[in-house]
């Protein structure tokens, strides 16, 4: 016999587990966490457009949870662009097996209760259990960016005290030792 149940706590399989036990049943249950880990979080927030986790951002750090559209608006400008990364993050997450399916989004518009018809989103919002799992994912990849910009300085100037540039080095093939200035015509040192 297999069911598959989707969502359910680790006592919830232990007590069906006993349950089918008791009827001789052979039974198997896997469980499938479709929660927000801080690995899945920061796989999630890496996945993004830079509009995009910059909105997510917003909500989790500047709004702790939640914030106003026009926030977002002010800092942004139209939304269209980051909610539709958004939402087409969570189902390609799925597919490359980063969450299972059943993982909720972790940003939610809210729209105006005093007026549904209107189509415009009022705020946006994560739910309190996951904002410091999106908290710790941001400081992650904010490391992570802070180590690749003290790295990326650090070859700079490198190639600075060597009479190049960043763009200079990416153009430049590199030079065979058959054109190096401080060869002889057979290749070889002086």
């Amino acid at each position: 016999m297999k069911i598959i149940i989707e969502g359910a706590s680790q006592g919830f399989a232990r007590e069906l587990v006993a349950l089918a036990a008791q009827h001789h049943a052979d039974l198997t249950i896997t469980t499938v966490e479709t929660g927000w880990t801080a690995d899945r979080a920061e796989r999630y927030l890496s996945s993004l457009t830079g509009s995009a986790r910059r909105f997510a951002e917003m909500v989790i750090v500047d709004g702790d949870g939640y914030i106003e559209a026009d926030q977002l608006r002010s800092a942004l400008g139209k939304l269209n662009g980051p909610t539709v990364a958004l939402s087409r993050a969570l189902p390609r997450g799925v597919k490359r097996g980063w969450w299972p399916e059943g993982t909720p989004a972790p940003i939610t518009p809210v729209s105006d209760p005093n007026n549904p018809s209107w189509h415009q989103n009022i705020a946006y919002r994560m739910d309190r259990e996951n904002v410091p799992v999106f908290r710790d994912a941001v400081a992650r990849l904010a490391s992570v960016r802070s180590t690749t910009a003290r790295g990326a300085a650090a070859v700079t100037e490198i190639l600075a005290e060597h009479g190049g540039t960043p763009v200079t080095a990416l153009a430049r093939p590199p030079r065979r030792t058959e054109d190096r200035d401080d060869q002889d015509e057979k290749g070889q040192q002086p």
